[in-house]
């Protein structure tokens, strides 16, 4: 009798046990959920009390989970409506430079929420039939966003395209641009590497970089080679401070992007008027890939396509010597236009 007695108890105590274990789990998954809802810098706690005119930080958040779907088509007026969503002629625009971490800079600014990027490049002001279209063709093209939303796009070919800054200046003369910009050689033979893929896919043969930075007549850098001519920014700057003044313009560090990212992600909020959002948590090293991946929240990150990083070919150590040289009373020049100073060789 007293057997059954305490087999009974056990089974009781077993009974309990287990749903105290079960209540446990589940207040820690709940918890777990709710964490992810946070958001990553609370503006409430950080920065007082919230304006009117500011969006809350949970509801830009949930916007993100929507733009999927009004990309693909699938919302209806009403459901645009009902989140208050508009399509925005950008107020940002990343110019250039090609080969700078033009997408890097694009995506990484995607992790401030009150930053709304074109997921690819519009190529408006730069081509003809599209310019053609008109404007309205143009904020077509633009993201899903709220009204107090930053909405920006990218697309390097403007920086050296002689019409776009005119252009441009037609549509929003106070808009802010913003110009990345690497070591004029390193970015070249980038601009070189990237072109040479393309042409090893297609089974297609193609110069050596000596070749074609090097005029074989005269043995001077071959002014004529668009990826040299990319990296004389100075030239394509001074087309663009004809119609805009130095202010509207922020350099961002391609070189400083790539090995320590926030101290520049943090200028350019600045330049942008935005609160400080992205922090080190949003910034994480992968060392497989070879440069920062970004953590949006707990359970989505997202890193940069594979083709990013692609390892440059062997260059003759005489013509990154004389292209340097080539280069240099351009940097100097580009360097008092802008008021920042690059450690370019």
């Amino acid at each position: 009798m007293l057997f059954k007695q305490q087999a009974l108890l056990r089974q009781k105590l077993f009974v309990l046990g287990s749903l105290a274990i079960g209540s446990l789990l589940y207040l820690v998954a709940r918890v777990g959920s709710l964490d992810r809802l946070q958001p990553l810098c609370p503006i409430d706690g950080r920065f007082g009390p919230r304006s009117q005119d500011e969006i809350p930080l949970r509801a830009l958040q949930f916007k993100r989970g929507l733009l999927h779907e009004f990309r693909k088509g699938n919302a209806t007026k009403e459901q645009i409506q009902l989140h208050n969503l508009v399509q925005q002629l950008p107020k940002a625009i990343i110019i250039g430079v090609r080969k700078g971490g033009t997408r890097a800079l694009l995506e990484m600014l995607n992790l401030h929420p009150a930053v709304v990027k074109a997921s690819q490049e519009i190529h408006f002001f730069d081509n003809d039939e599209n310019y053609a279209k008109g404007i309205e063709w143009y904020r077509k093209k633009m993201p899903f966003s709220y009204p107090h939303q930053i909405t920006i796009e990218k697309s390097p070919a403007y920086f050296i395209t002689e019409e776009v800054p005119e252009r441009i200046y037609k549509m929003n003369s106070s808009i802010k641009l913003l110009i990345i910009v690497r070591e004029p050689t390193t970015r070249a033979i980038s601009d070189y590497t990237q072109v040479l893929e393309g042409k090893e896919r297609k089974n297609k043969t193609y110069y050596k970089f000596e070749k074609l930075a090097i005029d074989p007549n005269t043995c001077e850098v071959n002014t004529k080679y668009k990826a040299v001519r990319t990296s004389i920014y100075t030239k394509h700057l001074e087309r663009w401070l004809k119609y805009f003044p130095i202010e509207q313009f922020h350099i961002v560090d391609g070189d400083r992007l790539i090995t320590e990212p926030l101290p520049e992600l943090q200028l350019v909020e600045k330049f942008l008027n935005l609160p400080p959002r992205i922090s080190q948590y949003n910034l994480y090293f992968n060392a497989t890939r070879g440069f920062y991946c970004l953590r949006f929240n707990i359970v989505f990150n997202k890193c940069l396509a594979g083709s990013k990083g692609r390892i440059h070919p062997e260059v003759d150590t005489s013509v990154i010597t004389k292209l340097r040289k080539f280069f240099h009373p351009f940097n100097q020049k580009f360097y008092q236009i802008t008021g920042r100073t690059f450690n370019w060789l």
